[in-house]
């Protein structure tokens, strides 16, 4: 009788360690899709923002038409590529097309911006200016919530990796999740020539 309560004792500990161990890695899963969550939601700020830009600068830029459709058009991209990857950071084609997208945007508003520089009027519209000060802020946020996004996705993918973790995280199909990185475009890692 004694062995008998002393295996159910061991039988229990194993289980209770072996759930432990399933409802962390859950843990980790959650907390790496809320994070690219918050990614997600400044993004679609950011979406939103692009379209009242260009049309405050269309009226003032008229000469500079392809800079205005390579910024819509690279937003387009971007949007596309986030719904491709809808929450899924599992996915690594998809989240680095929508890095690969992120970046391309990024570098249409870097030249965007540098152009607006040649338009004294453009600089002082207040509405560019309210525009450009919400679009900035919410760049700052994107990347604190990038950089809040790669942590958890780090947790998340030890966790999966070590022992015994590795174990259940293969049993129950737990995949790595794919960090975001800055993409390897030339344009973008160029720096932006200014002239006085």
């Amino acid at each position: 009788m004694i062995g008998f309560i002393i295996f159910l004792a061991i039988v229990l500990v194993i289980v209770f360690w072996i759930v432990g161990i399933y409802n962390g890695l859950v843990s980790f899963r959650n907390r790496f899709k809320n994070a690219f969550a918050q990614i997600d939601v400044q993004l679609k700020r950011r979406y939103d923002l692009i379209p009242n830009l260009v049309e405050t600068a269309k009226g003032y830029m008229k000469h500079e038409r392809e800079t205005l459709e390579a910024v819509i058009s690279a937003r387009n991209q971007a949007v596309t590529a986030n719904a491709k990857v809808g929450g899924n950071a599992t996915d690594a084609a998809a989240v680095q097309q929508m890095a690969a997208s992120e970046g391309a945007l990024s570098a249409s508003l870097g030249k965007l911006f540098a152009l607006s520089e040649a338009y004294p009027d453009l600089k002082a519209n207040q509405n560019m200016m309210q525009l450009t000060e919400e679009l900035t802020g919410t760049e700052n946020k994107i990347g604190f919530s990038r950089q809040a996004y790669n942590d958890s996705v780090m947790e998340y993918n030890t966790a999966i990796e070590q022992f015994p973790g590795s174990i259940l995280a293969n049993m129950f199909a737990f995949k790595p999740a794919e960090l975001l990185q800055a993409t390897e475009a030339p344009e973008e890692r160029k720096a932006v020539k200014v002239t006085f």
